[in-house]
């Protein structure tokens, strides 16, 4: 392994590490590899899926896929490949994320972006993978998308209360407030 591609993944798990503790919707576990080379992502969120005897989508809210960076990674995208069933455009035998990626793309993001997929907040019926969800999305878009969940974590933001904040010491401490935005 290059140093480069040793220096990525390491500071790709890392992100993974420090975004997805302890999230509310998106497990993340290492599969093979140190640093790792292989995940598999758990979401629970709203998607669809294919019922198998009315032919019509339904509701699914748990979904596994695995996520593998490849020897060429990240000149190459990560290969993306849904687990459990789903009823989506642009996820067939693999999860298409050729309208997103680019070399400086994130692991997170691409984790984020799998998630939005999912919920229909991002979906693409003119470059189909399923051609049966692509018509379905295209003719039902009123009830797009089927999830609302921002799946980036809240940034830590220091907010400084008080006048012109020219005290120091413990004075200006008892104003110091921190705040989720």
């Amino acid at each position: 392994m290059t140093n480069a591609r040793f220096r990525r993944l390491y500071a790709d798990y890392r992100e993974v590490q420090e975004q997805f503790a302890g999230h509310p919707y998106i497990t993340v576990i290492p599969l093979r590899g140190n640093p790792p080379e292989a995940y598999e992502v758990r979401y629970r969120l709203r998607g669809l899926e294919l019922d198998p005897v009315s032919r019509r989508p339904r509701i699914r809210t748990e979904h596994v896929a695995h996520v593998y960076l490849p020897s060429t990674y990240p000149r190459e995208k990560p290969q993306c490949v849904m687990q459990t069933p789903i009823f989506h455009p642009n996820i067939g035998s693999y999860i298409c994320i050729d309208d997103y990626w680019f070399a400086g793309s994130t692991l997170v993001d691409i984790i984020v972006h799998i998630g939005e997929m999912i919920q229909y907040q991002n979906y693409n019926p003119k470059s189909p993978l399923d051609p049966v969800a692509a018509r379905w999305a295209a003719q039902n878009e009123r009830l797009l998308p089927v999830g609302n969940a921002n799946l980036y974590q809240p940034e830590v933001d220091i907010v400084l209360l008080g006048e012109g904040g020219g005290r120091a010491g413990a004075e200006a401490e008892e104003d110091m407030d921190i705040q989720l935005c």
